[in-house]
């Protein structure tokens, strides 16, 4: 596929040899020659200097055939613009992904209705639940954050207990699949739980966090 990376700082250039070692087509394109020295050594991919609000700019960096494109300079304000003329103007663009940097111009971007990935607020959200409880591990998460997949261990005091009672009285949060022995079914809410198992649930932060309390209640009693 064919890829553009608008900036050329940091992400912009871990993301393009991340699509380069995949075997796609990249471009990056950027404002300042120097940036280009970020790219790993190894980078195959081309490089367009130039203003990156100017069409000439997209046009030598091959926009008409582009798969889709990456903006992530480091201004939400010029990747919320950029992100918005590529959409307007270049219709053929399948995805346009913007970065968000600081959390206070999410709501800007979301009101262009771009789809973002805010690095900031998903690198919090990590870093906190890391610190609450370890043992819930986060294996996908959706959006920025506001909605995750995460596994947790069932511990002996709740061997015996169904699904049920473990999610009640917990809003904000599914039960997606058991997994006992290797093997993963669909649980249902008189689904039995045992020792062992590994209970695997979508939820908000505050559903995990109830769910936290409530496990921790079990242990304390």
């Amino acid at each position: 596929m064919n890829f553009i990376v608008v900036g050329c700082g940091r992400v912009g250039a871990e993301l393009s040899f991340r699509l380069f070692k995949n075997g796609h087509q990249v471009v990056v394109v950027d404002n300042d020659q120097k940036s280009f020295n970020r790219l790993h050594p190894d980078f195959r991919g081309r490089t367009v200097e130039g203003e990156i609000l100017s069409s000439d700019t997209f046009s030598r960096a091959g926009i008409d055939k582009a798969d889709g494109v990456a903006v992530v300079t480091n201004s939400d304000t010029m990747n919320a613009v950029i992100g918005h003329s590529i959409r307007v103007h270049y219709p053929n663009v399948k995805q346009v992904i913007v970065r968000n940097y600081d959390p206070a111009m999410r709501e800007m971007l979301e009101a262009f209705g771009l789809q973002l990935v805010s690095s900031t607020a998903w690198g919090a959200e990590r870093v906190q639940e890391l610190l609450i409880d370890p043992s819930f591990r986060a294996a996908f998460s959706a959006g920025n954050g506001e909605v995750e997949v995460y596994e947790m261990f069932i511990s002996p005091k709740w061997d015996g207990m169904n699904v049920s009672s473990l999610l009640d009285s917990c809003k904000d949060i599914v039960c997606v699949a058991l997994t006992r022995a290797g093997r993963a079914e669909l649980p249902k809410p008189d689904s039995k739980l045992k020792n062992g198992d590994v209970l695997t649930v979508s939820a908000t932060l505050d559903g995990v966090t109830a769910l936290r309390a409530k496990m921790q209640e079990a242990q304390e009693a």
